[in-house]
């Protein structure tokens, strides 16, 4: 599919692409929170899935032609939902975008108005993860080895343009997008249903639009020996 070559190469236009199967939100309500949209691309080379979440229904046939090599499949996240229960351990899959901000030069105290920037060290990505977790409803267990029951591998980079809204939108001025994804495997355990629940629907971390932020869950089997 040419359409979505040029969405691959361009991460703003695969958002507008997939948004572009949703009804159009209301006036000053962002489109993605409106259709309650998070997606993921799985897959290397030749072969590769696009996964879509989203809280209202598409209508796909809206896609450029080809976009789709067969008819897509459609499932409930409420299957899902309902396994949401204190101290359920399942298995995992999140693309995530975990950064920190930077405070202003000179102004070390300050938070909020600083730069974000992304973390490179597989160390302080688990970290990141860990952290999200205390607040959103989920636990990572210890791996045998003592560590935390996850890996962090580190993914290309995302990018794109965008039309700079602070120049009016003109097609003229494009901002570049770059964001550092970084593909978590591992296990978890529920430690707040609701919590949990609200990050399962609304995803994890920034760059939401572009591809990260959807979380994956499958019930957790035990490792074989050896």
């Amino acid at each position: 599919s040419r359409a979505f070559r040029r969405d691959y190469a361009d991460v703003h236009d695969m958002h507008r692409t997939l948004l572009s199967a949703f009804p159009e939100a209301p006036e000053g309500v962002p489109a993605r929170q409106h259709a309650g949209v998070l997606w993921r691309l799985d897959g290397d080379g030749r072969d590769r899935v696009l996964l879509v979440q989203s809280a209202r229904h598409p209508d796909w046939t809206r896609l450029p032609a080809g976009y789709a090599s067969g008819r897509v499949q459609v499932k409930s996240l409420q299957p899902a939902l309902a396994a949401v229960a204190p101290g359920r351990r399942l298995a995992f899959r999140l693309v995530a975008n975990p950064t920190r901000s930077t405070p202003p030069v000179g102004e070390p105290g300050k938070r909020g108005r600083g730069t974000r920037r992304p973390l490179h060290r597989p160390e302080e990505q688990v970290a990141w993860l860990i952290r999200q977790g205390e607040r959103l409803g989920f636990a990572v267990p210890s791996a045998s080895d003592g560590e935390p029951d996850v890996a962090a591998s580190p993914l290309p980079p995302l990018v794109g343009r965008k039309a700079d809204e602070r120049r009016g939108g003109r097609s003229g001025d494009r901002l570049k997008i770059t964001v550092q994804p970084v593909c978590f495997d591992g296990r978890l355990i529920v430690t707040d249903p609701d919590a949990f629940g609200s990050a399962l629907r609304e995803g994890i971390g920034r760059a939401k639009a572009y591809g990260c932020g959807l979380l994956s869950l499958a019930p957790d089997r035990p490792r074989s020996a050896g």
